[in-house]
């Protein structure tokens, strides 16, 4: 029996009954969070939002981490049971500041959602020189779940959910040049190698934590229409896609494919929430269920979002997840070790 979803042992959808048009409402039927504490990076936007919101109405206490405190406090106006902290990847003290809030606070944390990213952004760096996406979308992830894992294994029962991407099928990850300081900068290269990224992640801390009943999941949301990812994307990239008509407005017969922003949190609440994942960890999951491993079977076509869909293998390879732990450990200057 497989234990560990290395090469995708375990990547087989469940038949969860659930399927692209689900929404949050459907995965959170009957599911009751009341005194389970989760902490979700961009919680107050898009699909963060629409998450924040499933999961504390069903009784959770979330802790909405944010960048813009002034927008998130006005978006998350009225909503119960969540408290909003301040918190940015591109700065590494702020990550730990905000961990450090955490533990003082001796709570156990049972959800971490890894929600926060950035896409289509020109060539940004932070204080290091990391490239912003690779920071925002995956470095910034893994120095937060290493700073609150004493938290999670606390839970005796935690989940930590990295919100991926099929751009992960844009790009591998680059171990000789992660951060564009000798190959020629392409946004969607950098955008997808960090989803890769949060893939390999997921795969790999599965693996050392699931003995502490720590379970790791990665998750493409869908094609979500209302999301704030492509507000710096160029008009043109958008027409050569197909999605966008001349005049740079969205074709409606796509818009009417996209899913809505409780569709495209829903795989999220069901990553959280389902009994069907007690026992298997590691895997990507799509349509709130357990993507399928794609080796070359599916055609995919931008301006159909249903055939957006599918996981590679090389981000589910076993050697290029412990390589990518231990250059993370080395990149961010910190000892992420589960014991």
């Amino acid at each position: 029996m497989k234990t560990n979803n290395y090469q995708g042992a375990l990547q087989n959808p469940l038949n969860s009954g659930f399927n692209s048009k689900s929404t949050t409402a459907d995965v959170i039927k009957g599911i009751d969070l009341t005194g389970k504490t989760a902490i979700i990076t961009g919680g107050h936007t898009g699909i963060g939002l629409e998450t924040t919101k499933t999961l504390a109405n069903a009784g959770a206490k979330v802790i909405v981490a944010a960048r813009d405190i002034a927008k998130a406090e006005k978006n998350l106006d009225g909503i119960a049971n969540v408290e909003l902290e301040a918190l940015d990847f591109m700065n590494p003290d702020s990550i730990d500041s905000f961990a450090s809030k955490f533990l003082s606070s001796k709570r156990p944390l049972h959800l971490l959602i890894n929600n926060a990213g950035i896409m289509w952004v020109p060539l940004r760096r932070d204080e290091r020189g990391y490239e912003s996406q690779l920071v925002t979308n995956y470095l910034g992830q893994f120095q937060l779940t290493a700073k609150l894992w004493p938290a999670l294994k606390e839970a005796d029962g935690a989940r930590v959910l990295n919100v991926s991407s099929y751009g992960h099928q844009m790009a591998p990850f680059d171990f000789d040049d992660p951060n564009f300081f000798h190959r020629e900068y392409h946004t969607l290269q950098g955008y997808g190698q960090s989803k890769t990224a949060c893939n390999l992640f997921a795969l790999e801390l599965d693996s050392r934590a699931k003995d502490f009943n720590v379970r790791a999941y990665s998750l493409h949301p869908g094609s979500v229409l209302g999301t704030d990812l492509g507000r710096e994307e160029p008009i043109e990239l958008f027409k050569q896609m197909g999605t966008h008509d001349e005049n740079g407005n969205l074709k409606p017969e796509v818009a009417a494919l996209l899913k809505t922003l409780p569709q495209g949190a829903a795989t999220t609440v069901w990553c959280a929430t389902s009994p069907l994942l007690n026992n298997i960890g590691g895997v990507y999951c799509e349509d709130a269920d357990i993507a399928r491993l794609d080796i070359g079977n599916i055609e995919h076509k931008f301006d159909d979002p249903s055939t957006i869909f599918g996981v590679q293998p090389y981000s589910l390879d076993q050697d290029n997840a412990k390589r990518l732990w231990d250059l993370s450990e080395r990149l961010l200057g910190i000892s992420f070790n589960i014991k």
